[in-house]
């Protein structure tokens, strides 16, 4: 599981748990959300550290957006996600930031 929605309040706004896998974020010791939806602030959403060395975090979002992401590991090393919605692409082809769709 990389993104759970449960839709609330007559489905204006979705409440989106972001999971990033222990095997994608190796030995990392802190994970961070990065995205539009907290103005690429890269301090502004700390994912917790679950049992299993994975990180998740629970973010209400306004539906019927999509909002680019990506998660920053140790304050340097951003990882794009594996299980987005969506990706954007870069000019040379490679992936840049994952979209979550809600």
């Amino acid at each position: 599981m990389s993104l759970k929605k449960e839709y609330v309040n007559d489905n204006s706004i979705c409440k989106v748990t972001f999971h990033l896998s222990k095997e994608v974020a190796g030995s990392a010791r802190t994970v961070m959300l990065v995205g539009e939806f907290n103005q690429w602030n890269k301090e502004a959403t700390p994912m917790l550290k679950l049992k299993d060395g994975s990180f998740e975090t629970t973010l209400e979002l306004k539906a019927n957006q999509e909002y680019q992401f990506r998660y920053l590991l140790d304050n340097r090393i951003w990882e794009i996600g594996r299980n987005a919605d969506d990706y954007i692409m870069s000019f040379s082809g490679n992936p840049d930031n994952a979209i979550v769709i809600v």
